[in-house]
């Protein structure tokens, strides 16, 4: 998380470091107890999986990648989320 770059929105802050050694993508996701409860922080969880898993389907290797949900997440709908992971993932990956 101290290398490589950063981007942010309202729900999201993302980490990525390009690796070009790798041969695939790894993610890595931040839900703390700020964020929601159990079920909360766990249905946030698994839609950051869902995406990641779209991501990985298009960007298949050559970075590292933490996603931390922010305590807005809880308040953001799918569409919502998806869309702020996709346009923090295509920023960081055009710098």
């Amino acid at each position: 998380m101290k290398t490589g770059s950063k981007t942010s929105g309202q729900a999201t802050v993302l980490y990525l470091q390009r690796d070009e050694s790798l041969t695939h993508a790894r993610f890595g996701f931040i839900v703390s107890k700020a964020v929601a409860g159990a079920i909360g922080r766990n249905l946030i969880k698994r839609r950051l999986r869902a995406i990641a898993k779209e991501i990985l389907e298009n960007h298949p290797k050559g970075f590292n990648a933490v996603i931390r949900a922010m305590p807005e997440a809880k308040g953001f709908e799918w569409n919502r989320l998806h869309q702020e992971v996709l346009s923090n993932v295509n920023a960081a990956l055009s710098k």
